[in-house]
């Protein structure tokens, strides 16, 4: 298969929509992301049957994207030999305080899941073993790794199994009759319009960061110094939710502790290394909670905690490392060293010995990140969502928290699986670049560029006043997450008229041409997120999802999916519910 590297950024720009080159991509298998799960699902595709043209459409270079890009220092589940897939997808549900979740996904998930990451362990990514030989365990499911390098090793089995188009961003699904037949895409570096036919679409691509405002002091004017990789900004939601596919849970938000001021890893000095949780008056903060587990915990308790103490007058508060023996310390830092170097340099720069001064924590910002928590496209058992055709896996398949890394991959087999047997009767695609809504679309993709000469609007100018506007009004750190009716509704108000405002975008690069679509998606997605937020009356998941207007737990009318739709034609959004269903007997909050 290719590897379709792209050319240096071209610095002619069209002037009128005939300068437009378009190129049109015929495929039987269209994956739109190549991270994680993207790789695995055209891997799994090709090995199904290698008789299929696989297509992956991806915005930056495959060899380093997505939210593996930086490599990771651990897989964060991995079923021992004494526990079952249910035991997963129990421990699952009471990190989510009991649900709701898609049990039936997360068993079909946790079937799959050690195979994938003996995948990788076969593909050649380094895992610590301990004296036996077995996988090293740092914590109750996930085991430590090398995993600088794991995006390569990914991205290498993708190429293999499909042609690769790099730095080419999805704008919109091919809709016809309510059937997806593929996507569009801009040539970030040529400039080019891409027409993907494909009889089923996999969206692959990594959840939703910088829709909220980040805090975190990284000495740049980048804007972009989040836990999440910046370059996911909900394109893959944004694409389906404008054709009418559901999408479920956005409000379960994923909000994670963070190393402040850096936004770096905490689990690796918490779990890892078992350096305690402790506030500014050195009391250990999770005793606080040891009727919910205490350490154990689930994680929106353990991510809210810290937040707590500042709001109670008892931060800052930190990972406590003077604990650790110098030894010890030593292997924290080259663990480091695989997932985020940079904090090494961080901590360098600032002289601090962990041994001696403690690591302070703090909040992130929120997320949209359906690998941890539920939030994405409302998918049935074979990954396909409610537009047919369209299929979801890893950040993007809802319904089904904590899969992470392996989880991921899982999903993106279990995608291709589904997509496969789907084409199977699906007729070649027959979409062609003089076609009505072809012809919409370039003019929709391609007019900020063409009016760069006129006053408007820059796509960071958009970006920045709807990340405060997400920050203020809809939870943000700066609010210590809580929210309300009314700030919901100030959200939804200006909202639209950041829609309104999309015509006065400008871009003077194609670069910039991808930012300002990327911002519009933002917008898009933030939109469904404050319907979510609004519509869940109660207070489930403390952080993650705090209403000061409902404060308790309402387990009578909301243990239940929170859903929406957006009508194509008119924008008008429908929120309703699905109920949760328990497949596996049991205490729901004990894992």
């Amino acid at each position: 298969m290719a590897y379709i590297a792209a050319g240096r950024a071209s610095d002619r720009f069209p002037e009128t929509p005939a300068d437009i080159e378009t190129v049109v991509v015929d495929a039987d298998l269209l994956i739109i992301g190549g991270g994680n799960a993207g790789c695995f699902a055209a891997w799994e595709a090709a090995r199904l049957d290698p008789s299929l043209k696989i297509v992956i459409m991806e915005k930056a270079d495959i060899m380093r994207s997505g939210a593996c890009a930086a490599g990771m220092d651990a897989i964060n589940t991995y079923i021992p030999a004494d526990k079952s897939p249910e035991d997963l997808v129990r421990w699952s549900r009471a990190q989510v305080g009991g649900g709701p979740l898609r049990e039936d996904l997360a068993l079909s998930n946790a079937r799959e899941l050690n195979e994938c990451v003996d995948d990788l362990e076969r593909w050649g990514v380094p895992f610590l073993k301990d004296e036996d030989g077995n996988k090293h365990y740092r914590g109750r499911w996930d085991i430590s790794i090398h995993g600088e390098q794991l995006k390569p090793i990914m991205a290498e089995k993708a190429i293999e199994s499909a042609d690769v188009y790099n730095r080419v961003a999805a704008t919109s699904l091919i809709v016809r009759g309510g059937v997806c037949l593929g996507a569009t895409g801009l040539g970030v570096r040529d400039g080019r319009f891409y027409i993907f036919r494909a009889r089923a679409t996999i969206v692959a691509t990594g959840g939703a960061g910088t829709l909220y405002k980040s805090y975190t002091a990284d000495s740049t004017d980048c804007g972009a110094q989040i836990w999440m990789c910046p370059y996911c900004v909900g394109s893959g939601y944004a694409i389906g939710y404008r054709q009418g596919a559901e999408l479920t849970s956005l409000e379960q938000r994923w909000v994670a502790t963070r190393t402040k001021d850096f936004c770096g890893p905490v689990d690796t000095i918490s779990v890892g290394y078992h350096s305690p949780i402790i506030n500014a008056r050195g009391e250990r903060v999770m005793s606080r909670y040891s009727h919910l587990g205490g350490d154990a915990a689930p994680r929106y308790i353990r991510a809210n905690a810290p937040m707590e103490e500042w709001l109670n007058g008892r931060g800052p508060c930190y990972c406590d490392t003077t604990v650790l023996s110098p030894q010890a310390a030593r292997e924290m830092m080259e663990d480091y060293l695989n997932e985020r170097p940079s904090f090494v340099l961080f901590l360098a720069s600032r002289g601090q010995d962990v041994t001696k001064e403690p690591i302070e924590i703090y909040g992130s910002d929120p997320y949209i990140v359906g690998g941890h928590t539920g939030s994405g496209y409302w998918v049935d058992i074979n990954r396909m969502t409610t537009l047919p055709g369209l299929f979801a896996a890893g950040e993007t398949a809802g319904g089904n928290p904590n899969k992470f890394v392996g989880g991921c991959a899982a999903e993106g087999k279990l995608a291709a699986r589904g997509a496969r047997a789907y084409m199977q009767s699906v007729p070649p695609v027959v979409v062609t670049a003089g076609d009505e809504d072809m012809r919409a679309e370039m003019a929709r993709v391609y007019a900020p560029l063409l009016t760069r000469r006129e006053d408007g609007v820059r796509p960071v100018e958009m970006k920045e006043r709807l990340q405060r506007l997400m920050d203020e009004y809809a939870g943000g750190v700066s609010q210590f997450y809580r929210t309300n009716e009314e700030r919901l509704d100030y959200a939804l108000k200006h909202i639209a008229m950041l829609r309104k405002q999309f015509p006065l975008l400008r871009a003077q690069s194609f670069h910039d041409l991808m930012q300002a679509h990327e911002t519009m998606d933002r917008v898009d997605v933030a939109e469904a997120v404050v319907h979510h937020l609004k519509a869940r009356r109660e207070t489930r998941w403390n952080g993650w999802q705090t209403r000061s207007d409902y404060p308790e737990r309402d387990d009578v009318n909301f243990d239940c999916f929170v859903e929406s739709v957006r009508n194509p034609a008119s924008g008008e959004i429908r929120v309703f519910t699905r109920p949760y269903e328990q497949i596996l007997p049991g205490d729901r909050t004990r894992g």
